[in-house]
C-alpha cells in the first residue's frame, strides 16, 4: 500500500521540525557516529553506573545523539539486566552439593524483539519460504499478524482465519509471541460494508469482538485501533468513505472507546495497544488523552508508535525525544513498525545497494540501541523482514530479495542474541546457590550429577528478587 499524499506531507514535516532540533543540539564534530556506535559496544563495566536521565525534560530541545548513546550502555545494564540468587535443587529434592559446576543459558528475550509475518509461506519459492522461516525464526520472538479488515473478509461473513490459525501454530512451534494488527482501521471499506454509519459500525465492534475472542490463547496482543490521531485525511476519505464518515458521526473519543472496550469484553487478560504514525503532539492530545473511562483510567495496556523511516533517519536525538514524549503516561511503549532502508530511491526504482546496507546497518545498531536502553520500551516491530514485496517497493527488508541476509540483520542478531544475551557458568556454594545477573528472560540451568546430566528452567524478569528455586531433573 502506498500511504497517502498528506500523510507524507505531514511526515515530511515532523521530519523537518527534528532535524531542526537536532542541528541545534548537535555532538561535538570530533565525535562521529561511528565512534558513539563503536564506544556502545564496549563491555558495560567500561561505564560508570549513570542514573535514569530524562533529557528532554531537562530542556525544551532534543537531546544530542552524543548523549544519549554515550549512557546507553549504563541504562541497559541498569533496565535489561536483573540480579537474583538461584537455589538449585536436584531430582531427590535436596539442595545440590557444593562445589558442582553449573552452565546458565538464556533461551528467550523478556523484550519483545520482532516483525510482521505476512511473507509466512508466500515468498516466490519454496527454497524462498524455507529460508524466511529459518531466518525469522533465528532472531526474532515476536510476530505482527495481519487483520486488515477489507483482505480480511473480503465477503461477509467468510472471513480468512484458517490462514490465520497456520500463522499461529507455526508461531507456536517456534515459540515466537503473536499479535493481531489491526482491528479497526478506516484505511479501505470492506467491499461489502452498506453506507449505513451506525450499521457500519455495529458491524466494526462485532468484528473486534469475533477476532480477539476467537484467538484468545493463539493471539493476545492487539493493535486494536490504527491511525486514529488523523482518520479523516482526504485520501482515507476517498478509499473508506462509510468508516470514515461512520467515525466523524460517531466522534473519534467514543469510537476508540467502544473499540477498546469490545476488544477488553471479548478477551479481559489480552494486551491491548492504540497505534498511530503521529509522533507530535497530535496523538497524545486528541487520541491517547481521549482513552480513558469516566474515572480517567486508561482504557489501553500499551502505546503503539510507528517509526516508517522512507523518508530519512530520525537519529537518537528524536528517537530518544519521541521516547520520553509518550513515556509520560507511564504505560508501555511498542515500537510497532519500523522501516529503515538499504537504498535510495531513485525515479521508479528503489533497490537496496551496498554503500545503503552499510548505513542500514549502522543506522538499525543506534536504533535498536536507543530503544532498548530506554525503559519504557518493551518491543520493536520490524517493516517488513524481506524486500520481496515490501510496502511502497521499497528495500526495507532485513533480508534481500532472495533471502540473503543484509548486514542490518546481522548486526541485529549479534545484538539480540549475543551482547545482549547471557551465557555464564558458575559454581554452587556450602547451601546449593549461585549468584547470578543476567538479561531478562527464560534461562535453562545444566548440571552434572553423579555421572547424570540434569537440567532446569527459570524466568528473570524485573519483579525478581532475592532467591529462584530451580528444580533439575
Amino acid at each position: 500500500m502506498t500511504p497517502s499524499k498528506d500523510r507524507q506531507r505531514e511526515e515530511k514535516q515532523m521530519n523537518h521540525n527534528f532535524a531542526q532540533n537536532e542541528a541545534h543540539s548537535a555532538r561535538p564534530a570530533s565525535l562521529t557516529r561511528r565512534d558513539l556506535l563503536n564506544r556502545a559496544g564496549l563491555a558495560a563495566g567500561y561505564l560508570a553506573a549513570v542514573p535514569y536521565v530524562s533529557f528532554a525534560r531537562r530542556r525544551n530541545e532534543s537531546p544530542s545523539a552524543g548523549k544519549v548513546l554515550e549512557r546507553a550502555e549504563a541504562r541497559i545494564e541498569k533496565h535489561r539486566k536483573g540480579s537474583v540468587t538461584l537455589a538449585l535443587v536436584g531430582p531427590d529434592g535436596q539442595s545440590l552439593p557444593p562445589g558442582r559446576d553449573l552452565r546458565i543459558t538464556q533461551t528467550r528475550h523478556k523484550f519483545l524483539f520482532g516483525c510482521n509475518i505476512f511473507k509466512l509461506g508466500r515468498c516466490r519459492t519454496p527454497a524462498d519460504n524455507a529460508a524466511y522461516e529459518k531466518r525469522f525464526a533465528e532472531l526474532l520472538n515476536f510476530a505482527t499478524l495481519p487483520f486488515y479488515w477489507w483482505n480480511y473478509e473480503r465477503r461477509r461473513g467468510e472471513p480468512e482465519d484458517e490462514r490465520t490459525s497456520e500463522i499461529i501454530r507455526w508461531c507456536q512451534q517456534q515459540e515466537i509471541t503473536t499479535k493481531g494488527h489491526p482491528l479497526a482501521w478506516n484505511y479501505v471499506d470492506p467491499p461489502w460494508l452498506k453506507d449505513v454509519p451506525e450499521e457500519a459500525m455495529q458491524l466494526q465492534m462485532k468484528r473486534i469482538g469475533r477476532c480477539v475472542r476467537k484467538f484468545a490463547g493463539g493471539i493476545d496482543i492487539w493493535d486494536v485501533v490504527n491511525e486514529a490521531a488523523h482518520y479523516n485525511r482526504e485520501q482515507l476519505k476517498k478509499r473508506a468513505p462509510i468508516l470514515t464518515g461512520a467515525i466523524s458521526e460517531m466522534g473519534v473519543g467514543q469510537y476508540i472507546r467502544a473499540a477498546f472496550r469490545a476488544a477488553r469484553q471479548a478477551n479481559p487478560r489480552a494486551t491491548l495497544l492504540i497505534n498511530d504514525y503521529r509522533t507530535d503532539a497530535v496523538y497524545p492530545d486528541k487520541v491517547i488523552s481521549q482513552l480513558v473511562d469516566e474515572s480517567g483510567n486508561p482504557l489501553y495496556d500499551v502505546i503503539g508508535i510507528q517509526s516508517h523511516m522512507h523518508g530519512g533517519y530520525w537519529g537518537a536525538g528524536r528517537t530518544w525525544e519521541v521516547c520520553e514524549r509518550f513515556a509520560r503516561f507511564g504505560k508501555p511503549l511498542h515500537f510497532t513498525e519500523t522501516t529503515v532502508v538499504s537504498g535510495p530511491k531513485k525515479g521508479s526504482t528503489w533497490a537496496t545497494t551496498p554503500d545503503g546496507e552499510r548505513r542500514q546497518a549502522e543506522r538499525v545498531t543506534e536504533f535498536y540501541t536507543v530503544l532498548f536502553s530506554h525503559p519504557a520500551v518493551e518491543a520493536i516491530t520490524w517493516w517488513d523482514f524481506t524486500d520481496q514485496n515490501a510496502w511502497q517497493g521499497a528495500p526495507a527488508g532485513l533480508v534481500r530479495d532472495d533471502m540473503t541476509p543484509k548486514p542490518a540483520y546481522e548486526q541485529l542478531h549479534g545484538l539480540i542474541k549475543d551482547k545482549w544475551w547471557t551465557r555464564t557458568e558458575g559454581r554452587t556454594d556450602g547451601e546449593g546457590r549461585v549468584a547470578f545477573r543476567g538479561f531478562l528472560g527464560r534461562y535453562k540451568v545444566d548440571a552434572n550429577l553423579a555421572g547424570r546430566r540434569i537440567s532446569g528452567e527459570f524466568a528473570l524478569d524485573r519483579a525478581s528478587q532475592g532467591s529462584i528455586k530451580v528444580q533439575l531433573a
